[in-house]
């Protein structure tokens, strides 16, 4: 069985701000910041600040079990900030090596029936389109039973080695049919581009959204801001995570906030509000995920500077020993 490394600690800060040019009346906005407790990610601590400060504010589960934060505001203003800071665990797998069900291993394969009701809606296409469906089978191999993985990992580099990321700070994706044939696109429109695709196989997928750990000198995209990727449902192995942008596969470096069907059902923060329709001057959006030390290595850290604190006894001298006389 493929062991863990030692859980990695990031601490993600998100700021975003609406500016107006007058005070505007705020309607009820909904937040997904909060990343997803499970076996390879534990939350440490949390914190959320929201100006101006909330009427109300309070917490649910939405249908996918995300955590949502909804709040609703009484004064108007001409500025509306949000603030999350998260300091969290985060339990990387070596090198994926899925225990796929053996009848899964190999592409085509069935859903049991079961798992087949359960997942209608990650295999529903949101834009069929013949051009997606011919792209994707370009990935499976000619007259014989093709790798599952294999063709996923494939599938994942051709959009990482053949698409130009582009980042895009406007709401919403570009069609995969659109996106494939400028061959360039945004973290979200890729995840969903792939989507499409295994999903012309009749393979489950969801969208994910959430943040990536980007290292110094690394050349990976999709930081300073928040992120998105798919999962895909293989039996055996679960949902298991696809980054097309950045061609990962597992959780390396991704730290996932919210799941669903559809990108429009995992939006990181939406509300309404109500003004002069020019009064609107602008969203400003920062994130931050740097890795912090664990608590491994502040003990040691600690231990070692007690001990360099610790008083130096003085040597002791040592008397000479005088040779015995001889007889």
């Amino acid at each position: 069985m493929t062991q863990a490394f030692d859980p990695q600690r990031f601490t993600v800060r998100h700021l975003s701000a609406y500016r107006y040019s007058e005070p505007v009346e705020f309607g009820e906005h909904r937040m997904m910041f909060r990343p997803r407790s499970s076996h390879d990610l534990r939350l440490v601590t949390t914190q959320l600040h929201i100006t101006p400060t909330p009427a109300h504010l309070h917490w649910l589960h939405d249908v996918f079990d995300n955590s949502v934060a909804v709040a609703t505001f009484a004064d108007p203003a001409s500025e509306l900030v949000f603030e999350s800071q998260v300091t969290l665990e985060h339990y990387e797998a070596p090198q994926p090596d899925y225990a796929l069900e053996r009848y899964a291993t190999t592409y085509p394969f069935a859903y049991t029936n079961e798992e087949a009701s359960d997942l209608v809606n990650a295999r529903n296409r949101q834009h069929p389109d013949e051009d997606v469906s011919t792209w994707a089978r370009q990935f499976l191999s000619s007259g014989t039973s093709t790798g599952t993985l294999a063709m996923l990992r494939a599938m994942t580099l051709g959009i990482a080695n053949d698409f130009k990321y582009v980042r895009r700070t406007e709401k919403g994706v570009n069609r995969p049919a659109d996106t494939l044939r400028h061959k360039s696109g945004s973290c979200r429109d890729f995840a969903v581009l792939m989507m499409d695709a295994v999903r012309s196989l009749g393979l489950a997928a969801r969208f994910v959204s959430g943040y990536i750990f980007v290292p110094d000198h690394s050349a990976t995209q999709g930081g300073g801001a928040t992120h998105a990727w798919l999962q895909i449902y293989l039996p055996g192995a679960g949902w298991v995570d696809f980054d097309p942008t950045n061609s990962i596969i597992g959780n390396r470096h991704l730290i996932r906030v919210a799941v669903a069907w559809n990108h429009y059902q995992a939006l990181p923060l939406w509300g309404t509000w109500n003004g002069a329709p020019g009064a609107f001057r602008g969203l400003e959006v920062t994130v931050h995920v740097t890795e912090e030390p664990s608590d491994d290595a502040i003990g040691q850290k600690e231990a070692k500077q007690k001990e360099a604190a610790k008083p130096k006894e003085a040597p002791k001298q040592v008397e000479p020993t005088q040779p015995k006389a001889s007889k």
